[in-house]
């Protein structure tokens, strides 16, 4: 397939986030319009309620952007064995909504249980096998719903840094998001990570990163929220992220998932028409076509 047509977008570029007091947030309407007119062929879920609760109304909103939908992030707690049966739930929710609107991933974030994604919970290894036994479950949900699972390491998670992600890649055979933005704030290499877990890639976030500033998030001397205040994630081009050579090797490897345009920034207001994150969403499509254009030509 095309790797052109896989490419999709996500509400976050437009700094809709589920972190109570992120920024303000754009409205459906809104950001799907300005999708649509990039020519972004999809979009994934956004947070609970960004998105009409019922699939019906959800279908027929994108419908009317002319996009097709591709998953959602879920973060769930799946390492606290009293939370087990609340968050399987609501996992079963998202995931029924999901499956219903025509969506092909669920992607699952291990979250700490906390509020905003500022600390991380180190796991003891009781707490890892109650992890794998949850992911168990959750891949049982995706597979009731046609859904491919796959585990998205995200800073503030309890799998945030390289020793987190390999203790996940050995533990357990569940898919892998690789979002190359959180692999770099969180210390690893994104170009490593596809190097070695490229058969189990099963989505990719695509977003560039200021090494800089994501340097001093991993040693701890500046927090999360204020590094993406700070612009911490950029449009394609424009950090440190080899994208062109993470795309290259997931081709190589027979990948045919999606490639979503995920930059996180955080909004002070509305913007005006034609203004804000629009632009920086064009300038990171204009990039990644002209990979995926150089790509085709050289028979790739």
């Amino acid at each position: 397939m095309n790797p052109a047509s896989r490419v999709a977008g996500a509400p976050i570029s437009w700094g809709v986030n589920e972190v109570p007091g992120w920024g303000h947030q754009m409205n459906a309407g809104r950001v799907l319009g300005e999708a649509a007119s990039l020519g972004l062929s999809a979009l994934e879920a956004g947070p609970e309620g960004f998105l009409p609760a019922d699939s019906a109304d959800a279908s027929r909103m994108l419908s009317a952007h002319g996009l097709r939908f591709v998953g959602g992030f879920v973060p769930v707690v799946l390492h606290d064995a009293e939370a087990r049966e609340k968050e399987l739930a609501s996992v079963e929710r998202q995931a029924g909504l999901f499956s219903a609107i025509g969506a092909d991933v669920l992607i699952v974030a291990a979250a700490t249980g906390r509020e905003g994604y500022e600390e991380t919970v180190e796991l003891d290894e009781d707490s890892w096998v109650e992890l794998f036994g949850n992911l168990a479950s959750v891949e049982e949900v995706g597979a009731r719903h046609g859904l491919t699972v796959a585990v998205h390491p995200h800073f503030g998670t309890v799998i945030e840094r390289r020793r987190h992600l390999e203790r996940f890649l050995e533990g357990c055979e569940t898919g892998l998001c690789l979002d190359t933005g959180h692999l770099m704030v969180g210390g690893d290499d994104p170009v490593r990570v596809a190097e070695v877990a490229r058969d189990r890639v099963g989505i990719v976030h695509l977003k560039d990163v200021g090494l800089g500033l994501a340097e001093r998030v991993a040693a701890g001397e500046l927090g999360y929220e204020d590094a993406v205040r700070r612009g911490v994630f950029r449009p394609l081009g424009d950090g440190d992220v080899e994208t062109e050579r993470v795309i290259s090797l997931l081709e190589e490897s027979g990948y045919e998932g999606w490639y979503v345009l995920e930059q996180d920034v955080m909004l002070s207001g509305e913007p005006e028409e034609g203004e804000g994150p629009i632009q920086d969403v064009r300038k990171s499509l204009t990039f990644l076509e002209g990979i995926l254009d150089d790509g085709r030509e050289s028979g790739g």
